[in-house]
């Protein structure tokens, strides 16, 4: 397997350049969730040029297979995302998004650029492995109810159905060169939680006549807040944040209605169900108590997400024979969300990270942000990385 190390390795750095030049068309040409269409074309001419078929899913998804040899021994599927953000980008880059208003802000570009790079190494050395490989490029990551439930819907994770899949994200905290693992839990479950509170407005200075809805939102944030932290599994996280407030009345003007919009997030599905009935039991209870009342809904988003023990240690230790030890780390809990999560509630999974993180070149800006970038030096070892770590699962070692 040694040679074959070597091979994979040597391959995803002489391709690297052309891995740099997909991310920068893809960057360039953003398309938001369950728009991707010019994506999806462009990512299904890429497969083509490599003798790879695939087949539409999900409306701008797509789904391929590599068969190595003996193909029905295992089968093993790759995950990239597709879409972007509404963001204006900032930088002022040869690759600026030509799509105004729109922008690859979360590294997608670089996850399908990357995941079009592992194919056409795994094409290469399809000789060299028993097996197949599953490729998954997902729409819609970035907006509920998220492409991975559709995908799943509409038979991803079937015929053939992967045994185990594997998920690469970028990560601006970890230095270029390096990745990054955790076993079990890793990421939160996230729901959309939207509160209007009815009340009776009027003027400023004769609130008796009134049912102030502001004042009984007010107690309504900061009661929910207890039940997070006085309910809580303490050794499970979660969130709950409020992030907008909308009451539109006026220095001497109490408005009818106050709109509260938050997030909550756990690491529990029992936990999750259970945080959000009390929440609406007091939301309603309390406005009622106070003489108005509550309209308590919720967007569910996505489950939390769960590493496979076995397999991400596996991986991990795959990772340090393609990157050496001191290139691989191990990640904390993040509280943030992933419509990963879906797949690794129904096969085992690994959702790892691709360090991009440069300080000496200034290239420290999180994602989400209007002039995040990568170090795309990055892209010499991502894609033979996660062709190894694919490999490596097949062989069953």
């Amino acid at each position: 397997m040694e040679s074959l190390l070597q091979k994979i390795k040597s391959l995803s750095v002489q391709i690297a350049q052309q891995t740099v030049e997909r991310r920068r068309h893809l960057h360039s040409h953003p398309e938001l969730s369950f728009q991707e269409f010019e994506t999806q074309k462009y990512v299904q001419a890429e497969l083509s040029k490599m003798g790879i078929k695939s087949e539409k899913i999900a409306n701008t998804g797509l789904v391929a297979l590599i068969e190595g040899k003996n193909p029905s021994q295992k089968i093993v599927a790759l995950r990239a995302d597709m879409d972007a953000l509404p963001i204006v980008e900032s930088n002022e880059v040869s690759y600026k998004s030509q799509n105004p208003g729109v922008m690859h802000a979360c590294g997608h570009d670089v996850h399908t650029s990357s995941l079009l790079s592992t194919a056409q190494i795994l094409q290469s050395v399809k000789d060299d492995f028993e097996g197949t490989i599953k490729l998954l490029f997902q729409p819609a990551e970035e907006k509920a109810p998220g492409g991975a439930s559709i995908m799943i819907k509409e038979g991803a994770l079937e015929n053939p159905r992967p045994a185990a899949i594997l998920g690469q994200h970028v990560a601006t905290n970890v230095p270029v060169g390096k990745v990054g693992f955790r076993e079990g839990m890793y990421m939160a479950s996230t729901d959309e939680i939207y509160i209007t509170v009815i009340g009776k407005g009027g003027h400023g200075a004769l609130p008796d006549l009134c049912i102030d809805p502001i004042v009984i939102a007010s107690h309504i944030i900061v009661a929910m807040q207890q039940i997070i932290s006085r309910n809580k599994n303490p050794k499970l996280p979660s969130v709950l944040t409020f992030g907008k407030i909308e009451g539109l009345g006026a220095t001497n003007v109490i408005p009818d209605e106050v709109k509260i919009q938050g997030t909550f997030r756990a690491m529990d599905e029992t936990w999750r169900a259970d945080g959000l009935s009390k929440m609406k039991k007091l939301a309603e209870g309390m406005a009622e108590a106070m003489g108005g009342t509550a309209v308590f809904e919720v967007l569910k988003g996505y489950p939390f997400l769960q590493n496979n023990p076995e397999l991400t240690r596996k991986m991990k230790q795959a990772a340090i024979d393609y990157m050496g030890a001191e290139n691989v780390v191990d990640l904390d809990l993040w509280m943030a969300g992933e419509d990963f999560a879906f797949y690794t509630h129904h096969v085992d999974a690994c959702f790892y990270r691709l360090g991009v993180r440069n300080e000496e070149k200034e290239i420290v800006n999180g994602v989400h942000t209007p002039n995040f970038d990568i170090d795309e030096s990055a892209l010499a070892h991502g894609p033979g990385l996660m062709a190894w770590l694919a490999i490596m699962e097949l062989t069953n070692l």
